[in-house]
C-alpha cells in the first residue's frame, strides 16, 4: 500500500505517517513535508521518484503529472486500468493526505498584497484531492487533520467501510468547493457577480429551527463574531435575534454615549442613550415594560454591575456586550437560562452581502448600513427643526430602519417612546406606536416620528401630530406629498425628506 502525503498544515502529520509506516504503507511526499518525515526518522520517497521529473517553477509544479494522477484514478477492478499502469510502469496510490495552502488565512489580513494572495492559491493539492475523492471506492482522500485518528482506527480494524470512504470523499469535495469559492470571492470586483460562489462549513447542529418540528443547522463563521461566556447553546431564533440586536446597537457608537437596545423577535422594543448604561437601560425599558420579557439586550460599552443588577430583575434570553466587568459577569452567571455573548467583531461590514433563501436560489443585497448623510436630507416645511428636534430625528431614523415594515417610531433625542412595526398599513403602525406609548405612560408631546418608507396619505401625519409629535422624518416620494406637507405646516410642525427608504421584510 502506498500513501502520498503533502500538507500545508503540518500538525500531527509525523505521528500519522509513523502509524501508516507501521501499518505497512510506503510513504511518498513532497518538499517540506518530505523533509519533515525524514527528520522524524521515517523512510519517505520523493514524488519525483514516481514521476521521474523534478519539481519546477519554485514548487508550482510537482504533483501535476500522469504518474501521480494515474495512481490515484486507476480502478482496481478494471483490468484495462491496471494494464495501462503496467505498460507505463506506474504505481498505485491508495491513500492521499493533503491540506491546501492557507489562502483563506492569508486574505484575512486586509493589508495582504494581491501577489502574495495569488501565491497561496493551491493548484496541485486541489487536483489531487479531486482525483482521490472521485475514486473513493479504491482510494482514501484525507483532507482534515481531525480525521487522522478515525482513519487509523479504521485501518487497524481492517478494510475501511465504504460509508467512511464516501464520507471522506464528500468532505474533500466540500473542502475544495469552499477553497475555490473563497478565491472567486476575493478576485471578484463586482459585489454582485454573475455567479455567486460561496460555501460555509457547518458550525453547529441546532436542536431545531424556528419551531420544534423543523430541523436546522448553523453554517459559516457566526461564532467568530461572538464569544459565548455563559449559558446553553444558541437556538435558531436566538441567532436571528442576536443578529438583529447587534445590527441595531452598532448604529450607536460608544463615543456618542452609553446605549442599550432591547429586541424581541428581531424587532426593537426599546432603545436608550445616556451617560451611563444604567440610565440608558431605564430609558429603553420604559418604552415597553412587557415586551422585554424573554428578550435580547445589547449594549455598546462594557456591561457593568449597576446594569447587571437591573437586568437580573427580569427574565432575559441573551445579553450582548463588547465586554463584561468581572463583578457583572459573576452576578449574571448565576442565571442558568441566560446566555452571555461578547461581541468581538461587527456583524455587518461595508460591502458585505446579505443573503436570504428563496425557492430555487437566494436573494443577495448589500447591507443597509450607510449613515444618514446631511446632503441627502431636505427640509420640506416652512419651519426648520430645532437642534433638539434634529438630534431626535437622527435618533429615530437609526431605530426605524431596524423595525419590520411598515414601521413607525416616536422618539425623543435619546430614547424610544412608541414603536409600531410589521403592520399591513402605515396608519395602523402609527396607531400601534401611539397606543404602546400610552400603555407605557409616556407623553408624546414634543416627540418626533420616523417612518421607514414614504407616508402615502396625510392621515398618518395627522395622527402623529395630534398625538404630540412636532417633527417628522420620512423618505418622501408619495404622489400626495404636498397634502402631507400641508398638514405638517398647518400644525406648525416640521418635516424632513431623506430620499431613502428603509424597508425591512
Amino acid at each position: 500500500m502506498r500513501a502520498l502525503i503533502s500538507v500545508s498544515a503540518k500538525s500531527g502529520v509525523a505521528e500519522l505517517a509513523r502509524s501508516l509506516h507501521e501499518l505497512g504503507f510506503e510513504l511518498v511526499s513532497t518538499g517540506q513535508t518530505h523533509r519533515l518525515l525524514l527528520d522524524a526518522g521515517l523512510p519517505a520517497r520523493l514524488v519525483s521518484d514516481l514521476t521521474g521529473f523534478p519539481e519546477i517553477l519554485g514548487g508550482r509544479v510537482k504533483t501535476l503529472h500522469p504518474a501521480i494522477h494515474a495512481g490515484l484514478l486507476a480502478r482496481r477492478d478494471d483490468p484495462g486500468h491496471l494494464a495501462d499502469l503496467a505498460t507505463h510502469h506506474l504505481e498505485l496510490i491508495d491513500l492521499l493526505v493533503v491540506n491546501l495552502y492557507p489562502f483563506q488565512q492569508t486574505i484575512a489580513n486586509p493589508q495582504v498584497a494581491l501577489a502574495d494572495a495569488v501565491e497561496q492559491i493551491d493548484i496541485g493539492g486541489v487536483a489531487l484531492l479531486r482525483a482521490a475523492a472521485k475514486n473513493f471506492a479504491h482510494v482514501v482522500a484525507l483532507v482534515d487533520p481531525a480525521d487522522y485518528g478515525m482513519l487509523l482506527e479504521g485501518l487497524r480494524a481492517g478494510e475501511l467501510p465504504m460509508a467512511l470512504r464516501r464520507h471522506l470523499a464528500a468532505k474533500a469535495f466540500a473542502h475544495t468547493t469552499a477553497y475555490d469559492a473563497a478565491i472567486a470571492a476575493y478576485l471578484a470586483e463586482d459585489p454582485l457577480p454573475p455567479t455567486l460562489a460561496m460555501a460555509w462549513p457547518k458550525a453547529q447542529a441546532l436542536r431545531y429551527g424556528e419551531n420544534p418540528h423543523q430541523s436546522a443547522a448553523l453554517y459559516g463563521n457566526f461564532h467568530q463574531l461572538f464569544q459565548q461566556l455563559h449559558g446553553k447553546e444558541l437556538s435558531y431564533n436566538n441567532i436571528l435575534d442576536t443578529t438583529a440586536a447587534s445590527e441595531l446597537i452598532e448604529e450607536f457608537p460608544a463615543i456618542e454615549g452609553a446605549a442599550v437596545a432591547i429586541v424581541k423577535h428581531t424587532n426593537p422594543c426599546g432603545v436608550g442613550v445616556a451617560a451611563t448604561l444604567r440610565e440608558a437601560w431605564d430609558l429603553a425599558l420604559a418604552t415597553d415594560r412587557e415586551a422585554p420579557f424573554g428578550g435580547i439586550i445589547a449594549v455598546n460599552r462594557p456591561l457593568d454591575l449597576p446594569l447587571a443588577q437591573a437586568i437580573a430583575e427580569i427574565f432575559t434570553e441573551i445579553i450582548i456586550a463588547p465586554d463584561f466587568t468581572p463583578d457583572a459577569l459573576s452576578l449574571l452567571r448565576k442565571k442558568k437560562q441566560l446566555r452571555l455573548l461578547q461581541s468581538v467583531a461587527p456583524v455587518t461590514r461595508p460591502g458585505e452581502l446579505l443573503l436570504r433563501s428563496v425557492p430555487g436560489g437566494v436573494l443577495a443585497q448589500l447591507a443597509d448600513r450607510e449613515p444618514l448623510a446631511g446632503e441627502e436630507v431636505r427640509l420640506v416645511t416652512q419651519r426648520a427643526p430645532t437642534l433638539t428636534e434634529q438630534q431626535a430625528l437622527r435618533f429615530a431614523w437609526r431605530v426605524v430602519k431596524h423595525l419590520k415594515s411598515n414601521a413607525i417610531v416616536f422618539t425623543g433625542p435619546d430614547r424610544t417612546l412608541g414603536i409600531g412595526a410589521g403592520q399591513m398599513s402605515r396608519v395602523d403602525s402609527t396607531r400601534l406606536a401611539i397606543g404602546k406609548a400610552a400603555q407605557a405612560g409616556l407623553d408624546l408631546q414634543g416627540s418626533v416620528m420616523a417612518s421607514d418608507a414614504l407616508i402615502p396619505f396625510a392621515d398618518t401625519a395627522t395622527l402623529a401630530l395630534a398625538a404630540g409629535a412636532s417633527a417628522i422624518i420620512q423618505p418622501g416620494g408619495s404622489v400626495r406629498d404636498q397634502e402631507v406637507i400641508a398638514a405638517v405646516d398647518a400644525a406648525g410642525a416640521t418635516m424632513l425628506f431623506t430620499g431613502r427608504r428603509h424597508f425591512r421584510h
